[in-house]
Protein backbone atom coordinates (compact mmCIF):
# COMPACT_ATOMS: atom_id res chain seq x y z
CA UNK A 1 0.00 0.00 0.00
CA UNK A 2 1.34 3.33 -0.95
CA UNK A 3 2.42 5.56 1.79
CA UNK A 4 2.52 8.51 -0.25
CA UNK A 5 -1.25 10.23 0.25
CA UNK A 6 -3.71 10.92 -3.11
CA UNK A 7 -4.33 14.12 -2.66
CA UNK A 8 -7.78 15.88 -4.47
CA UNK A 9 -10.02 19.22 -4.10
CA UNK A 10 -11.51 17.94 -0.74
CA UNK A 11 -8.75 16.57 1.60
CA UNK A 12 -6.14 19.46 0.16
CA UNK A 13 -6.78 21.89 3.05
CA UNK A 14 -7.00 18.78 5.75
CA UNK A 15 -3.55 16.71 4.70
CA UNK A 16 -1.87 19.39 3.67
CA UNK A 17 -2.52 23.20 4.62
CA UNK A 18 -3.35 21.92 8.30
CA UNK A 19 -0.78 19.50 8.71
CA UNK A 20 1.25 19.19 12.02
CA UNK A 21 4.58 18.16 10.49
CA UNK A 22 5.94 19.34 6.68
CA UNK A 23 4.07 17.79 3.63
CA UNK A 24 6.05 17.26 -0.13
CA UNK A 25 3.93 17.44 -2.52
CA UNK A 26 4.39 15.80 -5.59
CA UNK A 27 2.45 17.50 -8.33
CA UNK A 28 2.29 15.11 -11.40
CA UNK A 29 0.74 13.63 -14.27
CA UNK A 30 0.49 9.80 -15.16
CA UNK A 31 1.62 11.00 -19.31
CA UNK A 32 5.08 12.77 -17.59
CA UNK A 33 7.49 10.12 -17.67
CA UNK A 34 10.43 11.67 -15.38
CA UNK A 35 7.28 11.86 -12.71
CA UNK A 36 6.84 8.07 -13.42
CA UNK A 37 10.52 7.68 -12.84
CA UNK A 38 10.79 9.59 -9.63
CA UNK A 39 7.36 7.77 -8.28
CA UNK A 40 10.02 4.74 -6.68
CA UNK A 41 12.03 7.24 -5.16
CA UNK A 42 8.82 9.05 -3.34
CA UNK A 43 7.35 6.55 -2.08
CA UNK A 44 10.49 5.33 -0.43
CA UNK A 45 10.77 8.23 0.97
CA UNK A 46 7.25 8.23 2.24
CA UNK A 47 8.12 5.26 3.91
CA UNK A 48 11.86 6.29 5.46
CA UNK A 49 10.86 9.76 6.56
CA UNK A 50 7.33 8.80 8.20
CA UNK A 51 6.76 10.76 11.10
CA UNK A 52 9.17 14.18 9.84
CA UNK A 53 7.46 15.03 6.45
CA UNK A 54 4.06 13.63 5.30
CA UNK A 55 4.25 12.64 1.29
CA UNK A 56 1.00 13.47 -1.05
CA UNK A 57 1.09 13.17 -4.56
CA UNK A 58 -1.93 15.48 -6.72
CA UNK A 59 -2.32 14.24 -10.46
CA UNK A 60 -2.46 17.71 -12.41
CA UNK A 61 -3.92 15.71 -15.59
CA UNK A 62 -7.38 15.43 -14.08
CA UNK A 63 -9.60 18.38 -14.45
CA UNK A 64 -10.52 18.25 -10.95
CA UNK A 65 -7.11 19.05 -9.78
CA UNK A 66 -6.14 21.98 -12.14
CA UNK A 67 -7.43 25.03 -10.04
CA UNK A 68 -4.93 24.04 -7.47
CA UNK A 69 -2.19 23.70 -10.23
CA UNK A 70 -2.88 27.01 -11.08
CA UNK A 71 -3.56 28.14 -7.27
CA UNK A 72 0.11 26.65 -6.74
CA UNK A 73 1.71 28.22 -10.50
CA UNK A 74 2.70 24.55 -11.66
CA UNK A 75 3.75 25.65 -14.75
CA UNK A 76 6.24 22.63 -15.12
CA UNK A 77 6.19 19.40 -13.36
CA UNK A 78 7.95 17.19 -11.94
CA UNK A 79 6.70 19.54 -9.47
CA UNK A 80 6.98 19.10 -5.67
CA UNK A 81 6.50 21.89 -2.99
CA UNK A 82 7.44 21.60 0.64
CA UNK A 83 4.77 23.04 2.83
CA UNK A 84 4.69 24.02 6.43
CA UNK A 85 2.41 25.63 8.40
CA UNK A 86 0.24 25.81 5.15
CA UNK A 87 3.02 27.74 3.37
CA UNK A 88 5.14 26.88 0.38
CA UNK A 89 8.43 27.24 1.99
CA UNK A 90 10.66 25.24 -0.92
CA UNK A 91 9.72 24.03 -4.69
CA UNK A 92 11.91 21.52 -6.00
CA UNK A 93 11.16 20.95 -9.94
CA UNK A 94 12.65 18.74 -12.65
CA UNK A 95 13.51 14.93 -11.98
CA UNK A 96 16.28 14.24 -9.15
CA UNK A 97 17.21 10.91 -7.37
CA UNK A 98 15.72 9.77 -4.25
CA UNK A 99 19.08 10.76 -2.16
CA UNK A 100 19.06 14.50 -3.75
CA UNK A 101 15.17 15.56 -3.22
CA UNK A 102 15.87 13.59 0.59
CA UNK A 103 18.69 16.00 0.97
CA UNK A 104 17.39 19.19 -0.59
CA UNK A 105 14.45 18.34 2.15
CA UNK A 106 15.93 17.48 5.39
CA UNK A 107 18.22 20.19 4.50
CA UNK A 108 14.91 22.60 4.50
CA UNK A 109 13.46 21.15 7.68
CA UNK A 110 16.82 21.31 9.28
CA UNK A 111 16.99 16.92 9.37
CA UNK A 112 20.58 15.86 9.38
Amino acid sequence: MSKAIQLNDQNFAKEVLESDIPVLVDFWAPWCQPCLMMAPGIEALAEEMEGKVKFAKLDIANPVHQQLATNYQVQSIPNMKLFKGGEVIKEFVGLRAKETLQGEIEEVIGEN
